[in-house]
């Protein structure tokens, strides 16, 4: 299926299964305004329901991946607004990147190829992995014009980079890059821009090759399991196994396990079960 023009500010095209999903506002530094997240509401509703899909890739278009909210947008032009329209602009922007994109039913990998500000830290953290430009600017800004950051900037950073590094950048608005980035373990991995894409496609391609069910139980049995406590956890994520086991059309469970056990051609520490 072709999405060519389908959004205005999100540009979306599908390889062999990966989904390349560029946020396109350039001439703002894909800055996120209330057009754009409203689009991207749809675009994940739409990527989700298309079969030919495996893994979504977040990226930004031209030199950035993303500069944050669009503060014009967010707030000088809807100060007046009625309250159902302020509403409207916060649920939006929190539902794809807070809530949508936590849970996606498909992994997603953010491709940090540029500036990524403020903002930009919460759809960051919300995918699954993250791989950045070793030359990637990193920061949170908002000290410098006397605000705290908006939203959930400071939640993601708690769950990325620890309370020193977070407060460091939060209480001095200083820059960072992709290295330093994956130091803090803010990104799995940083790369030199020339070889980013490549390396993100690779690491799909990968993904592409496990059971899309036992993904999506994982990393929902991770996310979730953080907040609990040990009994709780176990309970839980036995519970999610169970799921997963009933939910999986091809069984990869007991395929794996004999591929394992009794045929003996697979080591799964070193390779995946063969669908």
């Amino acid at each position: 299926m072709s999405y060519d023009g389908r959004w205005e500010t999100v540009h979306v095209s599908v390889d062999q299964r990966i989904a390349w999903v560029e946020l396109h506002r350039p001439e703002k530094r894909n800055a996120m305004n209330p057009k754009l997240n409203s689009e991207m509401i749809e675009v994940l509703e739409v990527l989700d329901a298309d079969d030919d899909v495996g893994v979504l890739v977040l990226t930004g278009a031209g030199d950035s991946f993303s500069a944050g909210m669009d503060l014009k947008e967010y707030f000088r032009d809807v100060d007046a607004a009625p309250a159902h329209v302020q509403r409207k602009v916060r649920r939006d922007n929190g539902d794809w990147q807070i809530r949508m994109l936590r849970s996606y039913a498909k992994p997603t990998i953010a491709m940090v190829n540029g500036w990524c500000f403020g903002g930009a830290f919460i759809p960051l953290v919300g995918c699954d992995l993250a791989v950045a430009a070793d030359e990637a600017t990193f920061g949170v800004s908002e000290i410098n014009w006397g605000i705290p950051p908006g939203s959930v900037v400071s939640r993601a950073l708690a769950e990325t980079i620890g309370s020193r590094n977070a407060l460091l950048h939060i209480m001095t608005g200083r820059t960072f890059d992709g290295r330093r980035a994956a130091e803090m373990g803010l990104v799995n991995w940083s790369t030199p821009l020339a070889q980013l894409r490549g390396e993100v496609e690779a690491l799909a391609r990968e993904l592409l090759e496990k059971n899309p069910v036992a993904l999506y139980a994982a990393k929902l049995g991770f996310r979730n399991c953080r907040e609990l406590g040990w009994d709780l956890a176990e309970d839980y994520l036995y519970a999610k196994l169970e799921q997963s086991q009933f939910l999986d059309r091809e069984d990869g469970r007991s395929e794996g396990l004999k591929q394992f056990l009794d045929e003996k051609r697979i080591r799964p520490g070193l390779q995946t079960y063969i669908r």
